[in-house]
């Protein structure tokens, strides 16, 4: 419990050890410099503790201070003798001569409390002899440190030269509303006070001062990880009424208010640690990078309870899969350059940062350097204390044995891939004492496995050719249609393509599906959660919608969004962030877990050529359609199915006869299905709803 009291003019405590401090003049440089051996037995810090206190020039008139207690004790040992002195020969002078002088140190005390900062030094000496390494010599106290009322304070203490990690202690200062001696502080009699409100998406901070008073009013973050960061800082004059919007508050954003005096006490309040819509925002801001070639980094404008994992991402999608070693599991440091822990590293390689044990990001950037992800198989090494040694193979289903009875491949090839580890074919990823990492090719196996296939390939293109002898006027036929499909392009046959939409009923579903499968008749290779529902219940819609987005993109297709009304809906909540964050509309609407990773390529710019729109005649206006995400091509559906058709292809477009030709199929398989849920009663675009045609 912080307590006050008068000032005690010493600058240490007395102690039986004989300690003693002297109090460099002025203030010295924060240099902490870098980790060094004792020489030998040296005084170090081991502890801080702090009182505050009232320095009282008057009876009304005292200012907050904080005062410093650092605790010492002996680090390190003597040297022990040798030869002939450590059986009782002739004691070295020069050793004797040692234990009887003082041992030293210079302590650097650390003080932070914005705007300021100060370091002092303090020089501490203990007689060697009446002390034993590892043995406490008492405290010195600094007498003490200004602060401003309701500030944060962060306070270190090293040695120079230093021989441990420095100590650190944080500590929140009252304002004047928590203080009860705050009738002897006589800036408290004039300070501005402040008040926060929420009104709506709103905040609205309250000062409540005399019309002819002038102060100042400074927005920061408080960085833990870091210094602060001024954003924000004005000289008013009388009430004042400063609103914020909410995409603005972050867990870190603090305010400071002071009169505009000389020599004024500022307070400073950070009222939104604890706002859920501050947390929301920080994640959203935060970018996770992975860093050539062994490096990670998150940047954040607060930091982040967050823990970081290295997990496997088997190509295929499938949720990526924890791995040792763990990343420390302490707090994550943002925006800071990290290193991970392997010997070498590899496309499928991935960092996870969860929060209170959800994922929050993850990130597999590998592709960039090291190519697409590949069909690895991942050993796991466990040795014990015996240096003997038992391996695994990292499959969805677990860690399993090899050599063991399983129905899996890793089971199945098991004596394969211990002899490819045997001659040096497995590149370790990662190794300690007790455990090891390795990424084993698989290309030759799986090439072993398709010989049979290509065989009965090559009998059918046999069969195939007999037939052309047999019937050559049918099978001109044949190749004429085969000649148009190659003149469209390779890429118009099969370039990938994920439909995302909002599932609001079942008649909209049946419409989603028709246009999906008369997208593959085009032929498109077309990816939706209707024909996964067995992965989404499996793997979670964000994991199913992150893995199909990841492989879509990798392959050069493009991400369809389907707006309805109720798509809509749920883009406006994302983009105005309103009470609460938006639900899945249902066990496996992909939609709605999208958005997270759908909403920052559009921020960002990365949406175009990447992302299509599209919306059906009568259930929507183009007008209803987000603004944010018109920067790529919006279609509606079946009346401009050519230009959507066109968008869908890669460069190469095929004749215009063949596209008007695929638009009339594919409008034919949609007219139905659309004409059935406009008649439909109490469907999405009935008129009485608002929403047909975006009215």
């Amino acid at each position: 419990m912080a307590t006050f009291g008068g000032i005690n003019s010493n600058s240490s405590l007395p102690s039986p050890q004989g300690l003693s401090c002297h109090l460099w003049d002025g203030d010295v440089l924060c240099l902490p410099g870098s980790i060094v051996s004792a020489p030998g037995p040296v005084l170090v810090p081991t502890r801080l503790q702090t009182e505050l206190v009232l320095r009282c020039y008057q009876e009304t008139d005292c200012d907050l201070c904080v005062r410093v207690a650092i605790h010492l004790a002996v680090h390190g040992h003597w040297e022990e003798p040798k030869g002939e002195e450590k059986f009782g020969g002739a004691a070295d002078p020069e050793l004797e001569e040692s234990r009887n002088a003082f041992l030293q140190a210079q302590v650097v005390l650390s003080f932070q409390a914005y705007p300021t900062a100060r370091c002092v030094l303090l020089e501490v000496q203990v007689p060697a002899a009446l002390v034993q390494p590892g043995q406490s010599v008492g405290s010195v106290v600094f007498d003490c440190f200004e602060a401003a009322l309701g500030a944060e304070v962060r306070i270190w203490s090293y040695t120079q030269p230093r021989y441990q990690k420095e100590l650190n202690l944080t500590q929140h200062l009252p304002d004047c509303k928590g203080l009860e001696v705050r009738d002897s502080i006589q800036s408290c009699w004039a300070l501005p006070w402040l008040n926060v409100s929420a009104d709506g998406d709103d905040v609205h901070l309250v000062l409540d001062v005399s019309e002819d008073q002038r102060f100042g009013l400074s927005l920061y973050w408080n960085q833990v990880q870091g210094p602060t960061k001024p954003w924000w800082h004005r000289n008013l004059t009388g009430p004042q009424t400063i609103t914020l919007n909410h995409t603005d508050l972050f867990p870190c954003l603090c305010i400071q208010v002071w009169p505009l005096e000389p020599d004024s006490v500022r307070t400073s309040i950070c009222p939104f640690r604890e706002d859920p819509r501050a947390h929301r925002n920080l994640w959203r801001a935060a970018r996770l990078q992975l860093l050539p070639p062994r490096g990670w980094r998150l940047d954040a404008p607060c930091s982040l309870p967050a823990e970081a994992t290295l997990c496997w991402q088997a190509p295929g999608g499938g949720p990526c899969q924890s791995l040792v070693p763990p990343l420390p599991p302490a707090n994550v440091t943002v925006n800071k350059a990290l290193e991970l822990p392997l010997l070498n590293v590899h496309p499928n390689l991935c960092v996870q940062v969860s929060s209170w044990e959800k994922l929050q990001l993850q990130e597999c950037l590998w592709v960039d350097s090291l190519g697409p992800l590949k069909d690895d198989m991942l050993l796991v090494e466990t040795r014990d204390p015996h240096n003997n040694r038992s391996l695994c193979a990292l499959e969805p289903s677990g860690c399993t044995p090899l050599l063991s009875r399983a129905s899996t491949r890793a089971a199945r090839l098991g004596e394969q891939l211990l002899q490819d580890l045997q001659s040096g074919q497995c590149l370790q990823l990662w190794d300690d004492d007790l455990r090891a990492l390795w990424a084993c090719p698989m290309d030759k196996y799986v090439h072993q496995r398709w010989a049979l296939v290509w065989l009965a390939c090559l009998l059918f293109v046999a069969v195939l050719f007999l037939l052309f002898l047999f019937r050559k006027d049918q099978v001109k036929g044949w190749l004429r249609l085969l000649k148009e499909d190659i003149r469209a392009g390779p890429a118009t046959r099969g370039r990938a393509a994920l439909l995302l939409y909002s599932a609001e009923d079942s008649g909209f579903e049946r419409l989603v599906s028709a246009l999906a499968s008369a997208l593959c008749q085009l032929p498109l290779r077309v990816a939706v959660d209707l024909w996964s529902r067995r992965e989404l219940s499996a793997q979670g819609p964000l994991a199913w919608f992150h893995a199909q987005r990841r492989q879509t993109l990798q392959e050069g297709g493009v991400v369809v969004l389907l707006f309805s009304p109720g798509a809509v809906v749920l883009c406006r909540e994302w983009l105005q962030d309103g009470a609460s964050t938006p639900a899945p509309q249902g066990p496996h609407d992909a939609f709605a877990a999208s958005l997270s990773c759908v909403l920052p390529d559009f921020l960002q710019g990365r949406a175009p050529g990447r992302y299509v729109g599209a919306y059906f005649d009568g259930l929507l206006h183009s007008d209803a359609v987000p603004a944010l995400f018109r920067s790529v091509p919006v279609f509606s559906l079946p009346s401009q199915l050519p230009g959507f058709l066109g968008t869908l292809q890669e460069p190469g477009d095929p004749r215009p006869g063949l596209l008007r030709e695929r638009a009339r199929l594919v409008s034919q398989a949609l007219q139905p299905a659309l004409d059935q849920l406009l008649k439909a009663p109490g469907d999405p675009g009935d008129p009485e709803d608002g929403t047909r045609d975006g009215t």
